[in-house]
């Protein structure tokens, strides 16, 4: 493939008509300005030294070093492509627990933070591995595709919550199935299960499962989260537990024994973890046991400068330019025009070599994964060319692999705002960009402004539909995009329905009131009016009628409540 650098320097090509014109013109006015003095033939004769082919070399050789020169200025490039490397590595896919249960605070700060925080120390020491994500409670869903993308990984990761599974369980069964079946094909790749969860309500054939997963090569290895005698699982703040349907507290156990069970089906290891790092270092252990093979992976390959071999061809041109010189031409001796097109354009080769030095230097550096170092390299290389696209995409990525979001994200929109000029120059654009707003969309991820990612995300497919990372991140930010609206619309429909049912309480209360007041003071004027007329047997009939109805009121009100207290309740939810 072939294409400028700086195609705008193209333009400087309308200059080569204007010399011509300019050259046709002098040479005109000098044939005037001979026939004044005479016969041009006999003047010829007179000036046997002059040369008008010499002329004509030295000014088409004059006239091919600036066209040539232009083209250096414009940065010819060949050889843009994706080409695949080989990588040694292993595949691992990691199934947590996203049960109420993972909240018990038996392990500081929690037991889901506490894996978190193991995971992505974990991530960390990854090199050249793959890694996948599924997260499970009642059920098992894929967070993310098996990757080598670890960026991309612990920013899922940082957004694992109960909330994200409505159904309560534990399905680890149903994980480890759908982490068999997450694998890539590739059947020599070394492939392990890490399977965090504490075992409570275990519901399938977990015990099965990973017999199955065994069969086929892959190691199922556990961390149990949490202590063997348990803890409530707090909900809401201020000292506030989930209770069962009883109304007492739930202390949710670390099912150790299970959990061991499960692992030795699966040909693992068990560890149990604690406020230490002591199932960390386990698992990095037996990570680094495992046996590396090649793994595909494809990189992006840079175009190639080809501006060299030009540059040389305008330099001979120039050398023989020089060396055809004709004595008598006093007003080609004087005439400075190419020097100073000379200097202007020897500048610009000189910076533009500048840049790209700096440029290879980080992308050496980057290769490394010194990025700090590559930060630094690119950015010398904006300070000579501040315009140069490369230089911008590569310094937001090393920004991006440092963590360093909202600057990487600023680079990256440097680039996304010229957008449709880079498409309208040069189609192949589109693959950049769609990294560009992919990016974008996980920084959004990052920042939990979901609305954003969807529409990075949303932007990156029309420039590249066959990617299916980007396909699936789309899903995920749209699904976190709806539960966060989701919540906000319970939370405020929640606190609606709580006014409301206080209200109601309230008007009960009052009506229930106002009933009884009422019936008494019906009742006082029933006696005043009866009194002389009816026995005692019948006024104690009446009182008893009355307090009849009373305790009737009361039950049906209770009847009322009770209801409405079983409407609130719900199923197990841990």
């Amino acid at each position: 493939m072939f294409r400028f650098a700086n195609p705008d320097y193209l333009y400087l090509l309308f200059i080569l008509p204007v010399l011509i014109i300019f050259y046709v013109y002098s040479n005109l006015s000098k044939r005037r300005a001979i026939k004044k003095y005479g016969n041009p033939e006999l003047l010829a004769e007179l000036m046997p030294e002059v040369s008008p082919k010499r002329q004509h070399w030295k000014f088409w050789l004059l006239f091919a070093a600036i066209s040539v020169v232009i083209f250096v200025i414009a940065g010819p490039q060949f050889g843009s492509k994706l080409e695949t490397v080989k990588r040694q590595g292993v595949e691992i896919m990691v199934c947590l627990d996203v049960s109420n249960s993972m909240l018990a605070e038996d392990v500081a700060p929690n037991r889901l933070e506490k894996a978190k925080q193991m995971l992505s120390r974990l991530t960390d020491g990854f090199s050249n591995d793959k890694v996948g994500l599924i997260v499970f409670a009642g059920d098992a869903f894929t967070q993310l595709p098996i990757t080598s993308d670890y960026i991309s990984a612990k920013i899922f990761l940082s957004s694992i919550n109960p909330s994200m599974v409505s159904t309560q369980g534990t399905a680890i069964g149903a994980a480890i199935n759908l982490a068999v079946r997450s694998f890539t094909p590739n059947e020599s790749s070394e492939k392990t299960i890490i399977l965090i969860t504490d075992g409570e309500n275990h519901e399938d054939d977990a015990i099965g499962a990973a017999t199955k997963a065994a069969e086929k090569g892959i190691r199922v290895n556990i961390v149990g989260m949490g202590q063997p005698n348990g803890a409530p699982i707090p909900i809401g703040g201020n000292n506030n537990f989930m209770k069962d349907k009883e109304g007492n507290v739930v202390v949710t156990k670390l099912n150790e024994q299970m959990c061991q069970e499960i692992a030795a089906a699966g040909q693992g290891m068990y560890v149990r973890a604690d406020n230490t790092n002591s199932a960390l270092k386990a698992l990095q252990n037996e990570i680094d046991k495992m046996n590396k093979t090649e793994l595909d992976s494809k990189i992006y390959s840079e175009y190639d400068e080809q501006f060299q071999t030009l540059a040389w061809i305008a330099l001979f041109l120039l050398i023989i330019e020089f060396l055809t010189l004709d004595r008598k031409n006093r007003i080609f001796r004087k005439v400075k025009l190419f020097s100073f097109l000379l200097v202007v354009c020897t500048g610009s080769i000189f910076a533009q070599k500048a840049e790209r030095k700096n440029v290879r230097e980080g992308n050496k550096l980057y290769n490394q994964e010194k990025y700090t170092e590559a930060e630094i390299a690119y950015r010398k290389g904006l300070e000579v060319n501040p315009r140069s696209i490369e230089g911008t995409f590569n310094l937001g990525d090393a920004l991006y692999k440092q963590e360093k979001f909202p600057e990487a994200a600023e680079q990256y929109q440097l680039i996304a705002g010229q957008a449709e000029k880079l498409l309208q120059d040069d189609q192949r654009n589109a693959g950049r960009l769609s990294q560009v707003f992919h990016n974008l969309g996980n920084i959004g991820m990052k920042n939990k402004e979901y609305a954003k990612s969807v529409e990075a995300y949303k932007q990156s497919l029309r420039l590249n539909p066959k990617d299916d990372e980007t396909r699936y991140n789309l899903a995920l930010a749209q699904k976190l995009l709806d539960d966060q609206q989701n919540q906000d619309q319970d939370q405020d429909q929640q606190n609606k329905d709580d006014q409301q049912d206080q209200d109601q309480n309230q008007d009960q209360q009052d009506q229930q009131q106002q009933q009884q007041d009422d019936q008494k003071e019906d009742k006082t004027q029933e006696e005043q009016q009866q009194n002389e007329q009816m026995s005692q047997d019948n006024a104690q009939q009446i009182l008893d009628a009355f307090l009849q109805d009373e305790k009737d009121t009361q039950e049906k009100v209770k009847k009322a409540q009770a209801e409405q207290q079983q409407r609130r309740r719900t199923d197990k939810e841990w």
